[in-house]
């Protein structure tokens, strides 16, 4: 792993806040309304992408851009306080299957258009207790997003923003105008200035905190070969096309290897280190980031075309399909609890297609 030993030792010593103290999730007013109304919201951004398309898709990450398989390794020598959880005390590998994705919730995006792109992780053969909705799958699901912070901060703001794009969004400019009123400008604004990089050089963040056994994290993935971090110059052009982005991804994973370092940012200050609003960023200098996995991708087909319609037809990522001991937190996750369901519903109705909790690697085509 990155760090040495003494600041292992440095890092272990601290005093991180657990996940069940006081305060940690702090329920705002009207809540359950808020939720309901992304929810209507969201079937209706479904409904109008159904209405041109003639195929419902999930209300983000409609454009796949590839899906690979991969392991995750866990070593056995990590420090007391990272060895939390199931899935991290000890050493192991885990089949992993992994999507790659632009965050709009267009499947005809142009590439060149600069948005956040996403990073799905399934793991498999995980043990131990795990939530009921997902009970009956050995799976962990894991959601990453190329940019640290959300726009949709919690269920109210998502509401408000959710709202101002389905009135809006085909003027641009008008959009624009009632998003710079807000306080919180600059966060909504941002989404659309975000670099266009090769999608295999990004760093993805998790966003939003999850338990981390007896503590608070916030996760991210790191690219660790030489060649990965050598792409991450190469920016989209407008010359480049609509479709470069899966088609630099897979020509990458057709000739490398790839890997990533799996890192864990820890709670130890709520007055600086918001649970419940997923729109600021943990500071990294005052709470570092600690490595306690790898992703190992071996060289394949990214763009698999029985795979990715099993993908995009079937299956679903959801944060509380997994343990326990990784419980997503605060008002964002909160909403995805509600809401995922309710969206994979609209979509295995629209297409009629069922719903399939595949149990191991091998039930994913390719």
């Amino acid at each position: 792993m990155a760090l040495s030993s003494s600041q292992w030792a440095d890092l272990s010593v601290r005093k991180y806040v657990a996940w069940d103290a006081a305060n940690v999730e702090v329920f705002p007013p009207h809540e359950e309304e808020d939720m309901k109304a992304v929810i209507t919201l969201v079937n209706e951004m479904q409904q109008r992408q159904y209405d041109k398309a003639r195929h419902c898709y999930g209300g983000t990450h409609a454009r796949t851009q590839g899906i690979i398989k991969g392991k995750l390794v866990v070593p056995g020598d990590l420090p007391w306080h990272l060895k939390q959880s199931e899935l991290f005390r000890e050493a192991g590998e885990y089949p992993v299957a992994c999507r790659y994705s632009s965050e709009p919730g267009d499947p005809g995006i142009d590439d060149r258009i600069p948005q956040p792109r996403g990073f799905a992780m399934k793991i498999f053969n995980v043990k131990g207790e795990m939530f009921d909705a997902g009970g009956d799958d050995p799976t962990q699901d894991i959601e990453f997003n190329s940019t640290p912070v959300t726009e949709l901060a919690d269920a109210k703001t998502a509401r408000e923003i959710l709202e101002m794009r389905l009135t809006y969004g085909h003027d641009k400019p008008e959009l624009y105008k009632h998003l710079k009123e807000r306080q919180d400008s600059r966060l909504q604004l941002s989404r659309d200035n975000v670099p266009n990089y090769h999608l295999e050089s990004l760093q993805w963040y998790s966003q939003s905190p999850y338990r981390f056994g007896n503590f608070v994290m916030k996760f991210r993935l790191i690219p660790s070969t030489e060649t990965q971090c050598e792409l991450s110059n190469l920016t989209v052009k407008p010359e480049d096309g609509q479709d470069v982005l899966h088609r630099w991804l897979r020509e990458f994973h057709f000739n490398h290897d790839a890997a990533f370092l799996f890192e864990v940012q820890l709670l130890e200050n709520l007055d600086e280190q918001s649970v419940e609003y997923s729109g600021t960023v943990w500071d990294e200098k005052k709470y570092p980031w600690q490595p306690i996995a790898e992703l190992v991708i071996p060289k394949q087909d990214s763009w698999n075309l029985a795979r990715k319609t099993f993908w995009e037809d079937h299956m679903r990522v959801d944060p509380w399909h997994g343990l326990v001991s990784l419980q997503p937190l605060g008002g964002t996750n909160r909403l995805r609890r509600a809401l995922y369901p309710a969206s994979s519903a609209l979509r295995r109705k629209m297409n009629a297609r069922p719903e399939i909790h595949v149990k191991g690697i091998d039930e994913i085509p390719g």
